[in-house]
């Protein structure tokens, strides 16, 4: 009997990983998943090691065990990539990499896999020679492509909502569902409520991912992984009203920044959203889509997807309190 294929996944516990493992057992491989938090679950053919894989001895003595297979849903900024990315392409015959639609730019819609990269056309000259998300992660997909292998498959999921992860805008659970359970208002910039996003729920680009392990035709190429529907964030926010109770106010984006960060000069919150949740987001999905021979018909409907997360989310979790924006309601009387 030929041998189960032996898979890493490095980050097994967040929105994606937390989908995908059970997807990959249900597949017959033998997979360890790497995570920081300790995973209470029991899957046939799944090992969870609690450790730092971003400690470097760690994650040397993870590749030299020689998986088949590594999904990585890690971050490295610049100062790390050219230590990580070389020897793990050397320690593996199918290597995925986990970019980011962020990369994108604002000039082509919808988005496909060529569409302008940020670090490539902006004219944001300190955005560009940043250590940002999206200059960072086009910045490792440029060191797989020069790197003279095929072993690689970057993945670019658009915004991925699962269990507690809420997104509206840039904000996330506490700021979303759990202000919305404690029967406060969420602040949101009133910039973003006509553009068009693209939530995916987690188990779909989890399958996404599946389906392109060990795929042949995903070698040396490009994936956008992510649902087809898009929705304004007013429609969005509509969603988490009728699920949730979330009653959002809308302000300007310079109100709402301050609120996120008191710093003018921490420049994340802001480009995130302006280089990000203020662009129009409508995903081209078909490369994806036929490469997995998955459907859009087949992929969970925002809403649908959005019911079964909170419903999931635990009733006595204990969420932190954004005093801040507390404060900015109460000063303007809403």
């Amino acid at each position: 009997m030929k041998a189960a294929k032996k898979v890493l996944v490095l980050g097994a516990s967040g929105a994606m990983g937390q989908y995908l493992l059970p997807r990959l057992a249900e597949l017959g491989y033998q997979i360890d998943g790497v995570s920081l938090d300790e995973v209470n679950q029991q899957l046939p053919g799944v090992t969870y090691i609690r450790a730092n894989a971003k400690e470097k001895s760690v994650y040397r003595e993870l590749l030299r065990k020689r998986y088949d297979g590594i999904v990585d849903f890690l971050t490295y900024p610049t100062g790390e990539l050219s230590w990580y990315l070389p020897q793990i392409l050397d320690q593996t015959d199918h290597y995925i990499f986990l970019s980011s639609c962020r990369v994108f730019d604002d000039l082509e819609h919808p988005v496909r896999e060529t569409s302008p990269r940020l670090i490539d056309s902006s004219r944001d000259e300190l955005l560009r020679n940043s250590d940002d998300y999206c200059i960072y992660k086009a910045r490792g997909e440029n060191i797989l492509r020069a790197s003279g292998r095929r072993n690689w498959t970057i993945v670019r999921p658009a915004t991925t909502y699962s269990l507690m992860r809420y997104q509206l805008v840039t904000l996330e659970a506490a700021n979303t569902v759990g202000r919305a359970l404690a029967g406060k208002k969420v602040v949101v910039p009133e910039q973003a409520r006509r553009k068009q996003a693209t939530l995916s729920w987690g188990g779909d680009v989890a399958n996404m991912l599946a389906g392109l392990l060990f795929n042949e035709s995903a070698l040396g190429e490009d994936f956008n992984i992510a649902t087809g529907e898009h929705h304004s964030w007013e429609e969005i926010a509509a969603y988490y009203n009728a699920i949730c109770g979330l009653e959002a106010v809308w302000v300007d984006k310079e109100d709402y920044l301050r609120i996120l960060s008191p710093d003018p000069y921490a420049m994340g919150p802001r480009w995130q959203l302006e280089y990000a949740r203020l662009f129009t987001r409508i995903t081209d999905n078909s490369k994806i889509l036929k490469a997995t021979g998955m459907k859009q018909s087949e992929l969970m409907p925002l809403y649908d997807g959005l019911k079964l997360e909170i419903s999931r989310c635990p009733k006595d979790t204990v969420w932190p309190v954004n005093t801040a924006m507390d404060e900015y309601l109460a000063a303007h009387g809403l």
